[in-house]
């Protein structure tokens, strides 16, 4: 299998664990880390999701189209819960998961 047709959408999961990692143990670090629970939560959902898809297109998985569409469903979710709240990785983790749900519903199609 060739994983040239998935170059874009790999990178894009990549920049996506990348940027939920970081708003991950930023929020841990907040004043108010009691607000930022469903942020953070969401924020391991979805790195590991990207993660595991991404391991999964390398390893010619016949499930691509499913696991994209859980995917993308996890990182809107996490891109919608980032964007309430104001800190720079929370923003950052906002449009990384956004654009991320986009390129899995795309590959989920």
């Amino acid at each position: 299998m060739s994983l040239e047709k998935y170059s874009s959408v790999i990178e894009t999961l990549k920049d996506c664990m990348t940027a939920c990692n970081q708003c991950y143990d930023a929020c841990l670090r907040e004043d108010h880390v009691n607000m930022m629970v469903e942020c953070i939560r969401l924020d391991r959902e979805c790195a590991d999701i990207c993660s595991f898809l991404e391991q999964a297109i390398g390893r010619g998985t016949p499930f691509i189209s499913e696991l994209a569409a859980v995917c993308a469903k996890i990182c809107e979710s996490c891109g919608h819960e980032c964007k309430k709240h104001d800190h720079e990785h929370c923003q950052k983790s906002a449009e990384a998961c956004l654009r991320c749900a986009e390129e899995c519903k795309k590959l989920a199609a």
